[in-house]
């Protein structure tokens, strides 16, 4: 037997799992409310449930991942609204940070009250490609200069305006990488993720006292999404020994998030149909947050409506509306009446149709010279054959087939280039990102106890 430990440490619940790399199988899971002055005290409760199950382990390695300290809430300043607003998005992929907000040209004087007023844990300072514009960047980096909130700004633009950007924030916390435009469409987002993970590790170590727990790993702590990142782009490619998924989408429902992830490359179907905007990374990450069970709960309603939840729960409206009330006041209720579990699935349902049309390209009819023609914006996944979902909403649904379904396309809304058809598996023991984890150390051993522990629901067609 050749035992390893994985953990995800997480806001509300820290998560551990035994592996045998030799067999390979999982030996035991268990799961313990973290702690909100020190995870370390969950964490060992989560220990001690897990013995009670395995048996005193002796471990060849611990790795472990962490969300604990909720992610960075990031601004970005750039140069033109859409691009700066997709950059700053892509960089946060497993990052471990999310966007709440973002400004382009150059910023005002009401502008940086908003920033001032937001206090964001980074902020990304974009601009210009290499040798193009310098007149935005200069101007927001002499205007950041004068904030009184104080964060660190994470300046990746244009470089031949880097030196004056750097004098004109001196005294202040400044990260430099490379542009994350250097050449017009052209991204380069790799040198951003990663400054963006340093800082994130850096604020769970110290706001969460990790400190001692961090040490006793063998490796670094990571983001959790960057672990789930890890463990999806592994199902879907395989490894030089096995055969992956191939293209998937993956949706973890959460209480206060929607987290959705797409395998895939995402082009164009057609030759009529054009590119619009950048284009997207293969491994993509979007967090609703606006989307989940209980303290997100008033965003699905604000996303569908009563009537909607209504209909799909067979409750009044008057029903509804009282329900949702007493959940967003109660955040812990579990549903446990007939009516409860019927709103409950109403409520998945609601979060994953929205959350998979946000994540997913679109189509739009644009004139041009030639006339009109086809636009796709963002990844077509109408292709993607394989959907993972994972979740208690999911998890402890007796209809949770029923709930997938709403990540499909929907001919009512064709424009949403969502999965056609789909078979639907579901990681109903959380492993998701303790795979990512394992995939470090054996990717092989990672992709094998996927694929035997991921069950499967049921194959479906389009959501009609």
């Amino acid at each position: 037997m050749q035992p390893v430990l994985l953990i995800d440490i997480g806001s509300t619940y820290t998560k551990v799992l035994a592996a045998d790399m030799a067999e390979p199988c999982i030996l035991g899971t268990a799961a313990h409310t973290t702690v909100a002055t020190d995870v370390a005290i969950g964490l060992e409760e989560a220990l001690l449930a897990l013995e009670a199950k395995t048996g005193p382990l002796s471990y060849t390695a611990r790795l472990a991942c962490s969300s604990a300290a909720g992610g960075l809430r990031m601004v970005a300043v750039g140069l033109a609204p859409s691009l700066t607003e997709q950059a700053a998005r892509m960089a946060c992929l497993g990052a471990g940070a999310k966007v709440v907000r973002s400004f382009a040209y150059q910023l005002t004087e009401e502008d940086m009250a908003e920033i001032a007023a937001i206090l964001p844990d980074i902020l990304l300072l974009t601009g210009g490609t290499d040798g193009g514009n310098d007149a935005v960047i200069t101007h927001n980096a002499a205007m950041l200069a004068t904030c009184n909130a104080d964060f660190p700004i994470l300046l990746a633009g244009n470089r031949n305006a880097t030196a004056r950007c750097r004098e004109l924030l001196k005294g202040r916390t400044v990260i430099t990488t490379e542009n994350v435009m250097p050449r017009l469409e052209q991204l380069n987002v790799a040198p951003v993720q990663k400054q963006v993970r340093a800082l994130f590790l850096e604020r769970i170590v110290h706001a969460k006292g990790l400190g001692p727990v961090a040490k006793q790993m063998d490796g670094p702590l990571i983001p959790t999404p960057a672990a789930v990142l890890l463990a999806t782009e592994l199902l879907a490619k395989g490894t030089d020994s096995q055969s992956g998924f191939g293209d998937l989408l993956a949706i973890d429902l959460g209480g206060a998030t929607t987290d959705v992830y797409s395998m895939a490359r995402g082009d164009p179907a057609g030759g009529e149909v054009v590119l619009k905007g950048l284009p997207e990374p293969y491994a993509k990450r979007t967090v609703e947050g606006d989307m989940g069970m209980r303290y997100s709960v008033s965003g699905i309603v604000d996303a569908v409506g009563v009537p909607w939840l209504s209909t799909h729960s067979g409750r009044s409206p008057e029903q509804v509306t009282a329900q949702i009330a007493h959940l967003a006041a109660h955040p812990d209720m579990l549903p446990d009446t007939p009516a409860d579990l019927a709103l409950d699935q109403a409520l998945a349902s609601a979060a994953i149709m929205t959350a998979t049309r946000r994540h997913a390209g679109t189509t739009e009819v644009v004139y041009t010279i030639q006339g009109p023609t086809i636009a796709q914006t963002g990844k077509d996944l109408t292709e993607v054959r394989r959907l993972i979902v994972t979740g208690g909403a999911i998890i402890h649904n007796s209809g949770a087939g029923q709930v997938a379904k709403y990540a499909l396309f929907d001919p009512k809304t064709p424009q949403s280039l969502r999965p056609k058809t789909a078979e639907i598996y579901m990681d109903s023991r959380y492993i998701l990102a303790a795979m990512g984890l394992l995939r470090q150390r054996d990717p092989d051993v990672a992709l094998t106890l996927m694929k035997k522990e991921l069950q499967t629901l049921w194959n479906c067609k389009t959501n009609a």
